[in-house]
């Protein structure tokens, strides 16, 4: 049996037209006496890839890919630990990393590379734990800081802040950044069991208090478990929040200094409470 070269490109336009996913008009239409505009029906496959690749790019918070220049170097300059490329320390403190810099600047789950977003959980300082959702509503800062304290102890109050606002304030009183390094890693995954270090320098000004310019850190305990793609199932923080606000409420009420505000507009916008 032959074909035509008529019949072949006729056949080839049906397939291509048959294969159109996102038209399914299209495809009741391939048979019948249509009168199309062009002499034939359309092939969208250059639009569909567009619309595809479009649909999967990541979408950013601040609009592009982060900058951790500034808190890189902080990193680089201030870490007390050392670790072998590959070893399970160097994995782990770059997976927190990346989760941290997930939930500060992407916005949507499926987005996520770090987390699997239908299991996953935070738990801090033994509380119930917030899904992926809730943490990424409310910023990292503020699902770190939650507490069940009596309101008049209360040094930062996360249920008043929004995810803006939180990082702002954190970015003002650490302009370099709030550098992060594992300290100690005690088992391996599944269930992966470590200590933390995190420190900046109070070089703006927090919540009405002038900056210090000291080294403000705190330790902490935490515990990851991952799936087989090691990808965070739920993550459990355990820290004192008290010496991070100890430091930062050193400095002196403004209204009592002559002290310029000097964080507000040298924050840089790409740090984050859980970055290098």
């Amino acid at each position: 049996m032959s074909f035509s070269a008529d019949a072949l490109e006729g056949g080839l336009s049906s397939l291509k037209l048959a294969a159109d996913k996102y038209r399914s008009i299209l495809n009741d239409e391939k048979r019948g006496n249509i009168r199309w505009r062009y002499g034939g029906p359309p092939i969208f496959d250059t639009v569909n890839k567009l619309f595809e690749e479009e649909r999967t790019q990541v979408q950013w918070r601040y609009g592009l890919p982060p900058d951790f220049n500034s808190v890189n170097q902080l990193f680089e300059e201030g870490q007390t630990k050392v670790w072998p490329q590959g070893s399970l320390e160097e994995t782990v403190q770059n997976a927190i990393k990346s989760w941290e810099m997930e939930f500060s600047h992407k916005i949507r789950l499926q987005d996520f590379k770090t987390i699997n977003p239908e299991k996953f959980k935070l738990f801090v300082n033994g509380r119930e734990g917030l899904s992926a959702e809730e943490t990424l509503r409310l910023g990292s800062y503020n699902a770190l800081l939650k507490n069940s304290l009596p309101e008049e102890f209360q040094y930062y109050k996360p249920e008043e802040e929004s995810f803006e606002s939180s990082h702002d304030a954190f970015r003002s009183a650490l302009p370099r950044g709030f550098a992060w390094e594992i300290l100690s890693v005690y088992s391996g995954p599944p269930v992966i069991a470590f200590k933390f270090r995190h420190w900046g320098y109070f070089e703006g000004t927090f919540k009405g208090h002038a900056p210090t310019g000291e080294m403000v850190q705190f330790m902490g305990l935490g515990v990851l478990k991952v799936d087989e793609t090691l990808r965070a199932e739920e993550i459990e923080i355990y820290y004192d929040p008290g010496e991070l606000f100890g430091e930062l409420l050193k400095g002196r009420p403004i209204s009592e200094t002559k002290t310029t505000d000097r964080g507000d507009n040298t924050a840089d916008k790409q740090s984050c409470p859980f970055t290098h």
